[in-house]
């Protein structure tokens, strides 16, 4: 059974920083990219950012770009997302999924996701 487990979320003022991780298990780690993606109350769900299976490719959405950072450690089966220079408009839902196939930066091409964390920022 694939779960994909998040945390690190929270509350934080404008200006500030979290960063999330999230543990997978149930799968072959190093052979999925990873993403993350956000949805906002009564919004569609959307891209932030993904990851290769072996690094060497990385996404971002230009939302992002400059203040997040995605890194794996397939090691530990886990992906990260550090997030600086929070904005109130980051504020969201946050996944992680996997993806063995497909378009990094696509929704609907991801095999699993995880439950989400609840990233919330203050103005």
């Amino acid at each position: 059974q694939v779960q994909l487990v998040e945390s690190g979320g929270g509350s934080v003022e404008a200006g500030g920083s979290l960063r999330l991780s999230c543990a997978a298990s149930g799968l072959t780690f190093s052979t999925y990219a990873m993403g993350w993606f956000r949805q906002a109350p009564g919004r569609e769900r959307e891209f932030v950012a993904a990851v290769s299976w072996s690094g060497d490719k990385i996404y971002y959405d230009d939302s992002v770009k400059g203040r997040f950072t995605i890194s794996r450690d397939n090691a530990k089966n886990t992906v990260y997302l550090q997030m600086n220079s929070l904005k109130p408009e980051d504020t969201a839902v946050y996944y992680c999924a996997a993806l063995l196939v497909g378009s990094p930066r696509k929704v609907h091409e991801y095999d699993y996701w995880g439950q989400g964390t609840q990233v919330t920022v203050s103005s």
